[in-house]
């Protein structure tokens, strides 16, 4: 089995952004720009020995946290949308497997990523399926991959789950994601103005919490 450390990161950070108005990937949360976020969480929850690779589309500037090392790639197929991105970011990728997340998903669950890459054994793709659909924005792709996603986008069909059916996918069902991540946060996009302050709110709860847990003074018997 691969270890941990021999998965690249790839950030998909190409979309324009139509829905929410402006350039998500740089938007302010918190202390840190959402990309940040995204990036940190990702590549702590993997551990891995290749820089973040960060794709990107040729209108946009370099926007990934100089604190995180990483690469900046320009989508190789502009207008090939999700699918174009994921192709890019695994023909950049230095390792055999790739964890590939969007940059508007500040609630990556490490134990559930974790969990996800003790699955790859005899299959190309790891891949939740949430409300009777696959996540290929949160998935683990092996570079096996290619070939099959550059026939979809030779084809014009550019659904981004459209080339699981030529490769061997593990599917991560909902009640199995729901061990690890019992709400299913992981899977909250921020695509609109009112998104981005539902997700603003839940992690000033989050840190409320945390804060209200490292703060309770421990019991003695």
């Amino acid at each position: 089995m691969v270890e941990h450390s021999d998965i690249s990161v790839v950030i998909l950070a190409g979309g324009i952004s139509r829905r929410l108005g402006r350039d998500k990937a740089a938007e302010p949360f918190g202390d840190e720009t959402l990309l940040h976020r995204v990036v940190r969480r990702a590549s702590e929850s993997v551990g891995s020995n290749d820089v973040v690779i960060v794709v990107a589309n040729t209108g946009q500037s370099e926007r990934a946290p100089s604190d995180i090392p990483h690469r900046l790639v320009l989508d190789a197929l502009p207008g090939s949308g999700t699918l174009g991105g994921i192709y890019t970011g695994l023909e950049a990728a230095r390792n055999e497997w790739a964890l590939v997340v969007a940059c508007d998903m500040p609630f990556l669950s490490a134990p559930l990523l974790r969990y996800m890459t003790g699955l790859r054994d005899g299959v190309d793709v790891v891949a939740p399926v949430i409300d009777g659909r696959p996540e290929p924005t949160h998935a683990l792709y092996s570079r096996l991959c290619i070939p099959a996603i550059s026939q979809r986008l030779q084809a014009g069909q550019l659904k981004a789950a459209g080339f699981l059916d030529l490769v061997q996918v593990r599917y991560v069902d909902e009640n199995e994601a729901r061990r690890f991540d019992p709400e299913l946060l992981s899977f909250f996009n921020v695509n609109r103005p009112e998104d981005l302050t539902r997700a603003i709110e839940i992690a000033a709860q989050e840190r409320n919490q945390s804060g209200c847990l490292a703060g309770t003074p421990t019991r003695r018997g």
